[in-house]
């Protein structure tokens, strides 16, 4: 006969494992494009250059509290990349890209910081599967989406589309808001000031890493 406690455990060890089913990577890896040239530096949406975004907290990959203010202050320069989720194939190309170009932004002196509305144990997901070396910031409350002002709505329809493809979003970020991120990214410098910011039109189009290298090689 199994006792309150074994039982109290059991249903525990089944709500994780039911829990840490739901979400899952991608498996097959789309061509990521480049952005054009031209394009790059382009922001239709979102902080522009100059723009100090408010000072937010979210949590990192791990459940504990970060604030944008933080991270000005201890490893700034910092590129904050915004993407839309760890289901979204391309932005997991582009995910796999930075941490592998680790080396150069270190070399700079920047740190990226990515951002998505995920829950923490989504976030935890993707910094062990790609081996992040920087920070992976959850943030299904929006905060640090409208400091930037990236918040894009998914309307109900697209929602239902997407659990055809096994995409459920309420899993995802724990919330049904159904808000993801347009993918962004802002370098904010050490007084709290985007001073260079990209948002992608085409969520299948992003900067290359070498065109960000660029970007900051060119910086005065």
């Amino acid at each position: 006969m199994k006792t309150p406690i074994l039982l109290a455990l059991l249903c525990a060890f089944t709500s994780v494992v039911a829990s840490a089913q739901e979400i899952k990577l991608p498996e097959k890896m789309p061509e990521l494009a480049t952005t054009e040239q031209a394009d790059l530096g382009s922001a239709d949406t979102g902080l522009q250059q100059g723009d100090k975004p408010a000072d937010f907290t979210v949590r990192n990959h791990e459940g504990d509290e970060v604030s944008l203010r933080s991270l000005v202050a201890y490893k700034a320069p910092i590129l904050v990349v915004f993407y839309r989720g760890g289901w979204c194939p391309y932005c997991n190309v582009q995910i796999r890209q930075l941490a592998e170009a680790w080396p150069e932004f270190e070399k700079r002196g920047v740190t990226p910081v990515l951002i998505s509305a995920d829950k923490p144990d989504a976030g935890a997901m993707a910094k062990a599967t790609y081996e992040i070396p920087f920070p992976v910031l959850s943030d299904p409350d929006l905060k640090a989406h409208e400091a930037f002002d990236v918040v894009v709505q998914i309307d109900d329809a697209t929602a239902e589309k997407y659990k055809t493809y096994g995409i459920v979003l309420e899993d995802w970020s724990g919330r049904d808001h159904h808000k993801i991120a347009a993918p962004g990214i802002f370098l904010v410098n050490k007084e709290g000031a985007v001073e260079w910011a990209h948002v992608s039109k085409d969520y299948k189009t992003r900067p290359s890493v070498a065109q960000l290298l660029q970007m900051l090689d060119g910086r005065n």
